[in-house]
C-alpha cells in the first residue's frame, strides 16, 4: 500500500489532468501539459497520444509494460501472446518517445524546497483483465489464475517503469494513477463475454481489492485511482491503498455522499473531474468559478469545512482529452489551473 503520509506532490489549490492528450506529437504534448501546469502547486503528467494508433492507446500502452507477457493485435483487440512482437515493440517505442519528451520538459522539478509532481497512468489490473484476451478469445477476467497472473506481471512492469521516470526525472515526487474505467462492471458482472450472450459473473469485492491492494503497493507515494464510470467504489478504492480518487463529478450522486465525506475526512483526495473533455456547445470556457460550483455544493451538503477545500480537492477535465482539439486541451488545462485559484481564493 502507499505510504500512510505520502511525501507532498502537488500543493493548495492543485490542478492536473487524466492522462490522454490529442495529436500525435510527443514533444508538443509535454509542452502543452508543463506548460498549463506550470505553477509548483500543479501536478504535471505524463501524456498519452493514441491518434498514433495501437499500441499508443491506454491499454495497448499499458499491455507493453508487462513483465513476460506479451501482447498482439487481433480484429477483437489485444490479444496475449507467446513472445514480443511487432505489436508490443511498437508500444515500448512510442512510450520511449513519451518519456523522452517528458524528460526534456521537467528539467529541474527535483529541485528547489519542495519537489514538483508528476504523475503517470496505467490501466489498472482488473480494467486490463476485462480488455485482454486469452489465446481462446475471451477475456481474461473468466480466468481467476490468469488474472493473478496478470497482477503480478503488472506490478513487476510497473515497478520498472516507475524506475525509469525517476532515472529520467530524478528528485520529482511520483504519483502512480491506475486507469479503471470497468472496475464498476467488473464488480456488477455486467461486462459481456466474447459472444456477447452472456455476461462475466461479478468478482468477489475482497478479490478487487485485494488486488488492486497488491499492485498499488509497487508505489511507495501517492497513488491515484480514476474511473470516468459512474458509481465509483469509493471506499473499496481507499481500503485498496489508493490516496485519491479520480471520477467524473457530473455522476456522482447523494448516494455517494457518505463515501466522499469519509474520502476526505480519512485524508484522502479527491481529484474533481469538472471542465468538459471535450469543447462544450456552448463555446469557450469562460467561467472558472462556475466550473468548481458543484465541489462547493458538494462540500455544503456534506458538511465538511470549507478550509479543507484547496487541500482535498484536485481540478481536472472530466475525462481524458485525447477527443479535444490541441487549442480546447491547452484551454481546458489552463481552465482548470483557474478554477483551482477561484476554489481556494472563495471556498464558500
Amino acid at each position: 500500500m502507499s505510504n500512510e503520509n505520502p511525501p507532498p506532490a502537488w500543493g493548495p489549490a492543485a490542478a492536473s489532468g487524466i492522462g490522454s492528450m490529442p495529436g500525435t506529437n510527443a514533444r508538443e504534448a509535454a509542452r502543452t501539459v508543463t506548460g498549463s501546469l506550470e505553477e509548483p502547486q500543479h501536478l504535471t503528467y505524463l501524456p498519452e497520444l493514441p491518434a498514433r494508433g495501437p499500441g499508443a492507446d491506454m491499454l495497448g500502452r499499458t499491455a507493453g509494460l508487462l513483465a513476460e507477457l506479451y501482447v498482439h493485435l487481433e480484429p477483437s483487440g489485444w490479444r496475449i501472446s507467446d513472445r514480443p512482437g511487432r505489436d508490443t515493440r511498437r508500444a515500448r517505442a512510442w512510450l520511449g518517445e513519451d518519456l523522452d519528451a517528458l524528460e526534456e520538459f521537467t528539467q529541474g522539478y527535483g529541485q528547489g524546497e519542495r519537489p514538483r509532481g508528476v504523475k503517470v497512468s496505467a490501466v489498472g489490473p482488473w480494467s486490463l483483465a476485462a480488455g485482454l484476451e486469452r489465446r481462446n478469445g475471451e477475456a481474461m477476467l473468466g480466468d481467476h489464475g490468469a488474472v493473478r497472473d496478470l497482477a503480478a506481471s503488472l506490478t513487476e512492469g510497473l515497478a520498472a517503469h516507475l524506475a525509469q521516470v525517476r532515472r529520467r526525472v530524478p528528485g520529482a515526487a511520483l504519483v502512480l494513477q491506475l486507469d479503471e474505467p470497468s472496475l464498476t462492471a467488473v464488480l456488477r458482472g455486467s461486462l459481456p463475454t466474447a459472444s456477447g450472450y452472456r455476461t462475466h459473473p461479478a468478482v468477489d469485492r475482497a478479490v478487487v481489492e485485494s488486488t488492486l491492494r497488491e499492485v498499488l503497493a509497487v508505489h511507495d507515494g501517492p497513488a491515484v485511482v480514476h474511473s470516468c464510470a459512474p458509481g465509483v467504489p469509493l471506499g473499496l478504492l481507499r481500503r485498496a491503498g489508493a490516496d485519491g480518487v479520480s471520477l467524473d463529478l457530473s455522476l456522482l450522486t447523494e448516494r455517494d455522499d457518505e463515501a466522499v465525506g469519509e474520502l476526505v475526512e480519512g485524508g484522502g483526495v479527491l481529484f474533481a473531474g469538472v471542465v468538459p473533455g471535450a469543447e462544450p456547445a456552448g463555446g469557450a470556457l469562460s467561467d472558472p468559478a462556475g466550473s468548481v460550483g458543484g465541489v462547493r455544493s458538494l462540500w455544503r451538503r456534506l458538511g465538511l469545512s470549507p478550509g479543507l477545500l484547496s487541500e482535498s480537492v484536485v481540478v481536472t477535465p472530466t475525462c481524458g482529452l485525447a477527443g479535444a482539439s490541441p487549442a480546447y486541451a491547452r484551454a481546458a488545462l489552463a481552465h482548470c489551473a483557474r478554477a483551482a485559484r477561484a476554489l481556494a481564493d472563495n471556498p464558500q
